[in-house]
């Protein structure tokens, strides 16, 4: 099954520092029908207006992934980690048994990311926090992990859940091919380019919600930026 989730018809809260989209219910925004996929919780299309942020606030157990597309944001947390991840790169935080984190947008433009919420599979872990910058010439024209629960992705971020974090740069007429469980479940999105998956077209920031597929196809329409979450 490939539903797509049309960027139009996603949760919208404009907070004036803050233009939130949401693929999944979120703060105000609730839809029964959309209330994860699987272990993916939340998946959120932030614009964060420059010299301003989330301040702090705390999480316990979930796996927040942070997906840089323009600008940067500051990371400052309890536990004493601090760090600025840059447009491209990814920062990831496993909340554990709790930790307080702010999130600001220092820098003179708008900042715009995806945070992705995942399900721990390790409730009480204690908390952590990384980033790793990801070169996009690393993933031109095929998938690459990002952040990973699984040993075996030892470049890869880490994070406590069966689930993997992917990103593919691909040019106009390029296809990237992935193996599925198709008892898993798979949500990517664009973040500009129209592309094919399977054959069905999604346009840049839709949402994609696949399973019971053993493999997708994703070709571009478009130059393309995919980020792709295969989870429980």
């Amino acid at each position: 099954m490939i539903d797509v989730r049309k960027f139009e018809s996603l949760g919208h809260a404009d907070h004036g520092w803050l233009d939130a989209r949401h693929h999944f219910s979120f703060a105000d925004y609730h839809d029964p029908a959309r209330m994860g996929w699987g272990a993916i919780r939340v998946w959120n299309d932030d614009a964060i207006a420059a010299k301003s942020g989330f301040p702090p606030h705390p999480h316990r157990d979930m796996e927040i992934i942070t997906y840089v597309r323009q600008g940067a944001i500051t990371h400052q947390d309890s536990i004493g980690n601090q760090g600025r991840t840059a447009a491209g790169d990814v920062q990831v935080m496993s909340a554990g048994t709790g930790v307080r984190h702010a999130e600001y947008n220092l820098e003179d433009e708008q900042t715009t990311l995806f945070q992705i919420w995942v399900l721990t599979d390790r409730p009480n872990a204690e908390p952590s926090w990384g980033a790793a910058k990801f070169p996009k010439a690393d993933r031109s024209g095929k998938f690459v992990t990002l952040a990973s629960g699984y040993a075996e992705d030892g470049e890869a971020l880490k994070i406590n859940s069966a689930a993997r974090v992917l990103g593919a740069t691909l040019k106009a007429g390029e296809s990237a091919e992935l193996q599925l469980d198709p008892a898993r479940h798979v949500y990517l999105v664009a973040t500009h380019g129209a592309i094919e998956v399977n054959g069905v077209r999604a346009d840049a920031r839709d949402g994609v919600a696949v399973t019971g597929e053993a493999k997708i196809a994703i070709t571009a329409l478009d130059d393309a930026e995919i980020v792709l979450v295969d989870a429980r």
